[in-house]
């Protein structure tokens, strides 16, 4: 595969991107969603063009407001911003033509990711790189049918993608070590570090995150202790800039059930989501995104 055009990078992210460090000149995200917005921002601020692509006209423009919106955050920071034009969003994966780079964004859910990734194949040229967003569903599983799977990994963003630092490279047994090279390189132009990791069911940060928040909504729903010192416990006592319940909230209940239930059927009864968190979920409890998790949120 040939390497695709790239952009120069600039400032804009949490730390300074390498000085010969630079992304694909044309970028697209599949799902305009929390995630997907803010994966266009990282990639709009780092200098490519982004094209943002989603459902339905209504779904697309409310994906290419909670962009704007970002980028005018950034632009208050004294971050500068790229020209309007360098973002489009659309109901039409032929967008993603000249596109060096595809990321699906979708909600985590196997048959959805399927069905992202055979319309981005579908709409792509030879030599871009297709990658998957996904904390939890096996690559080599996303892979298994599309036509070529050497171009394919996962790029985990993670939640808010703005502030985040970090980004997993998880590396399905086709990928090719060429995009694996080529996408870390990417993730360090966004000024993100990169962790590559074999594929293995939540990889290794939803893995291991996932079983402290799981223990911690246990201990939670036993009475051991309130969220909030739960949460402190691990603040303080372990140093973690955020407790395992504030962080399930920020991230989502339904998003942490969704992977608990994968890692359940990978490796047994140790992910078995708690009651607690299912009742939550049911009753459309979702953390921050709806105004009520572990802990009561607002707009301010």
């Amino acid at each position: 595969m040939t390497l695709p055009d790239t952009a120069p990078s600039h400032a804009g992210t949490t730390s300074a991107p390498p000085a010969t460090a630079s992304v694909p000149a044309v970028v697209g995200v599949l799902g305009g969603g929390r995630m997907g917005a803010g994966i266009a921002h990282a990639f709009l601020l780092a200098g490519a063009r982004v094209h943002v692509v989603e459902r339905d006209i209504e779904a697309a423009a409310q994906a290419r407001e909670r962009v704007e919106t970002a980028l005018a955050r950034s632009a208050e920071r004294g971050v500068q911003i790229p020209d309007a034009d360098t973002l489009t969003t659309s109901t039409d994966t032929d967008a993603f033509a000249e596109a060096g780079l595809v990321v699906e964004a979708v909600p985590e859910d196997r048959a959805l990711k399927l069905d992202a990734l055979a319309r981005i194949e579908g709409a792509v040229r030879d030599d871009a790189v297709v990658a998957s967003n996904t904390s939890s569903i096996s690559i080599d599983a996303l892979a298994g049918s599309m036509r070529c799977p050497q171009r394919f990994l996962g790029l985990h963003f993670f939640n808010p993608v703005p502030a985040s630092t970090l980004v997993e490279v998880v590396i399905g047994s086709a990928t090719a070590d060429e995009v694996v090279t080529r996408a870390t390189r990417w993730v360090e132009a966004l000024g993100k570090a990169a962790v590559v990791v074999r594929d293995a069911p939540g990889f290794a940060s939803s893995r291991l995150g996932v079983a402290l928040g799981l223990e911690a909504i246990r201990m939670l729903e036993e009475g051991v202790a309130s969220a909030r010192d739960i949460d402190t416990a691990m603040e303080r006592g372990y140093r973690h800039p955020m407790g395992p319940l504030r962080t399930t909230d920020i991230v989502g209940l339904d998003v942490r059930l969704g992977i608990a239930e994968e890692l359940e059927r990978a490796f047994g009864a140790r992910f078995t989501p708690p009651a607690l968190l299912r009742d939550l979920v049911a009753q459309g409890h979702l953390g921050r995104k709806t105004g009520r998790g572990f802990y009561e949120w607002s707009e301010s």
